[in-house]
């Protein structure tokens, strides 16, 4: 029993799409050539704009922002420290004059206002009890995101240039950490390296571990080049190359390897090259595109944010999805035409065994059926281990991570220790209240504020309030006890808006905001806090439904969400766990426990769910296959399992030592705390979820799995058509295969 009637796989859109790859593989290969190479020149010559512009709308930071361009355009700009740290006290004359100088050049320099420095008794503030450590604040003329980088690395170069022996430098504040940047570790190296190790144990043939490799890798090199082009466009943070390179690498090598693996097994079965390459894209590339489209749509549900800085990811995220999803459906077909049989060349001895595209024995036969008839049993055990990994979710706190965080050997790094050490933690985020006066008769109500100010506990410095000329506004800085990261301090900031603020300007007429870096970033993670449900609403529905076109199917696509969600939660139950409670810190190279930045949660989310669908779908696709030929729905879990797990257990370790490597090799907190998420999510979808949990309650659902009512099988639209695939009749015994299940037989074994 069959149900419904599929198509040959040469009669759909991939299908013929292959074979025309393959027919005009010499016009592909030249046009992915070109177009790299154009790619890579235009964006060489017109260079990048990448921006670190957190923002979060119309929030209480960005008001208090609005009053100081408006009324008080001098402090409106940001700030940044120039740290001193001298052998002999900083209060020795030649020291004093060596400060004096450097803040004289400063001040020459373009687009700076002012430099307040620890020199005389007016800057005795400015430096700290040991007598060794002091400070002085540069002010620019705007914010960070309008200043130019060359405005900011003459200010670096400046500083530098006073160091001499006892007597060091460093610097620090926003503008700074956004020119001073760690350069990225030798992660995709070390992730290229270990997938082509694991395909080559999978595949035991050089030349077929080879395809995937320059598929992805062709496919990324043209998606960074059109996301370098765009931050001219949209905005882009820093390390959006980074986190393209992470996904689209492990996508890339993942689609190309399922297509290579479904082509050996076409050869296997008794096809000549040109069918395998049709059938290949027929059912593989059919769920490449599945999946791809799923890991697109779950990106989109980024822009439901409404930020700009998110907008941008997301989209350095799709560009590089779609970009090698399409080189593994044109490209690869070219490049497999052009290995044919000789795709086993250069076999690693050792590495293969006998298998068929249908095994009826081995470990995964077995591991199939042994979750078969004990579905309750291994489907329960792994629920169980999962809801354990994610119950540390529960205690998340998302913040902005702050400088602390960054790499021992960068300026702002050691800037930051110094200000922590010599004047406490909170001197890295000072919070500035923006006062609108209505003329000099508001003055008593700032002075109000002000003692209201220094009588709120937990503030280790607050400064006098500086009224402009026009007495229409004032600014008061206030030092926090703790750092810009801690929950102490976001409460401090809560308790100044909702209490000591309303209460000292009650009938007054004054208004006054709570604006700085620490603030803006407080306001962020509260904004981000409050779209994420929505954001996972969007995500959620969308993949249902995209599934449930596709699979014609009501209990699939809902199981699949809830499994996702399962793995996406146990992933989050990871990161808390190391980066805030500290376990395996050590090992990963935290530096020191802290919050998660507030837009990777979203964003990992949105991608993770993508990503678990890449299984899920390659998975289903092989079951539903099974099942449209036979019509028996235990054999076709057990046997689409039997065939899928191997190379889905290949695909997630290649994934998971790609977003592993960001962990171990790159010095940005932000990726590795991204890579560490990315690489448990992964681990923990294909061997708990796909390899147990899926076929469980596939199993115990039975017939359940393909119901559909009618009703809604008429709304849904249908997405692509099914194929029949029917296996030939082989010529000859089956011949030993390599470990994914391709041949490795001579060529003239086969029928042509």
């Amino acid at each position: 029993m069959t149900e419904g009637r599929g198509v040959a796989p040469e009669a759909g859109l991939l299908g013929r799409l292959a074979g025309w790859s393959y027919d005009r593989r010499r016009l592909v290969l030249l046009t992915w050539g070109l177009v790299l190479v154009i790619a890579l020149a235009v964006s060489h010559a017109v260079g990048t704009s990448f921006e670190n512009k957190f923002t979060a709308g119309n929030t209480p930071s960005q008001q208090a922002q609005d009053i100081l361009k408006s009324r008080f355009p001098s402090m409106a700009g940001d700030q940044a420290q120039v740290v001193f740290h001298t052998t002999a006290p900083i209060t020795d004359p030649a020291n004093q004059a060596a400060i004096a100088r450097l803040d004289a050049q400063l001040d020459r320099l373009a687009h700076v206002v002012g430099v307040e420095g620890p020199v005389g008794l007016s800057g005795a503030h400015q430096v700290a009890s040991d007598g060794h450590i002091a400070y002085a604040t540069v002010q620019f003329d705007t914010t960070t995101y309008l200043l130019k980088k060359q405005t900011v690395q003459a200010v670096i170069t400046t500083a530098e240039n006073a160091r001499h022996a006892g007597f060091d430098v460093q610097l620090g504040g926003t503008p700074i950490a956004t020119v001073v940047q760690a350069a990225p570790g030798p992660s995709e190296g070390i992730g290229i390296t270990a997938a082509m190790l694991i395909m080559l144990l999978a595949f035991g043939s050089v030349v077929a571990m080879g395809l995937p490799i320059v598929s992805a890798l062709f496919g990324l090199l043209v998606g960074v080049a059109v996301l370098e082009l765009l931050t001219h466009v949209l905005v882009v943070p820093t390390f959006s190359p980074e986190m393209a390179v992470m996904i689209g690498l492990g996508v890339g090598i993942d689609y190309a390897l399922f297509v290579v693996t479904r082509y050996r097994q076409g050869l296997a079965e008794g096809r000549d090259p040109r069918q395998a390459v049709v059938v290949s894209l027929a059912t593989a590339g059919r769920a490449v595109l599945l999946a791809g489209s799923t890991v697109v749509i779950s990106l989109l549900g980024l822009y439901v944010i409404g930020q700009p800085y998110m907008v941008g990811v997301a989209t350095a995220s799709i560009v590089a999805v779609l970009l090698v999803m399409v080189a593994t459906l044109t490209l690869l077909p070219c490049l497999l035409g052009y290995s044919g049989r000789a795709i086993d060349r250069l076999s690693v001895p050792g590495l293969s065994h006998d298998a068929t595209p249908r095994p009826t024995k081995g470990f995964w036969y077995r591991w199939s059926r042994t979750v078969q008839r004990r579905a309750w049993l291994t489907g329960s055990l792994s629920v169980v281990v999962l809801v354990a990994l994610a119950l540390p979710l529960f205690s998340m706190r998302l913040a902005f991570t702050d400088a602390g965080n960054a790499p021992t050997n960068l300026t702002v790094r050691q800037a930051y220790d110094l200000l922590a050490e010599g004047f406490g933690p909170g001197f890295n985020g000072p919070l500035i209240v923006a006062v609108k006066m209505n003329g000099q008769q508001n003055e008593a109500a700032v002075i109000r504020l002000d003692r209201a100010l220094h009588a709120m506990p937990g503030t280790a410095q607050i400064s006098p309030p500086i009224v402009n000329r026009d007495h229409t506004a004032a600014v008061i800085t206030l030092i926090p006890a703790w750092s810009p990261e801690s929950a102490q301090t976001q409460a401090l900031v809560h308790t100044m808006r909702n209490r000591v603020i309303p209460q000292a300007l009650h009938g007054t007429g004054v208004v006054a905001e709570v604006g700085g870096e620490t603030a803006a970033g407080i306001d962020a993670a509260s904004y981000l806090s409050g779209r994420m449900i929505w954001v996972l609403a969007a995500v959620i529905v969308l993949a249902v439904v995209l599934l449930m076109a596709v699979f014609r199917s009501v209990a699939v696509p809902i199981k699949a969400a809830l499994m996702n969600l399962l793995s996406v939660g146990a992933a989050y139950g990871v990161l808390v766990a190391v980066f805030e409670w500290g376990w395996l810190g050590g090992l990963v190279g935290i530096g020191h426990t802290g919050p998660i930045d507030p837009w990777i949660p979203i964003t990992m989310f949105t991608i993770l769910f993508g990503l678990s669908m890449d299984y899920e779908v390659f998975l289903l696709s092989r079951i539903r296959e099974e099942w449209r030929r036979t019509g028996d729905t235990s054999e076709s879990v057990a046997d689409g399992l039997a065939v899928t797990a191997r190379v889905i257990t290949a695909a997630a370790a290649i994934m998971f030592c790609v977003f592993g490597s960001f962990v171990v090799n790159d010095p940005l907190h932000v990726l590795k705390v991204f890579g560490l998420g990315m690489a448990v999510a992964v681990l923990v979808d294909a061997t708990l979820v796909r390899m147990v949990l899926v076929p469980s309650v596939m199993e115990i659902l039975g017939p359940l799995n393909w119901w559909m009512p009618r009703w809604l099988d008429r709304i849904v639209p249908r997405v692509g058509s099914e194929v029949d695939v029917d296996v030939p009749e082989a010529a000859h015994p089956p011949e030993p295969v390599g470990a994914l299940g391709g041949p490795s037989a001579a060529p003239s074994t086969l029928r042509p």
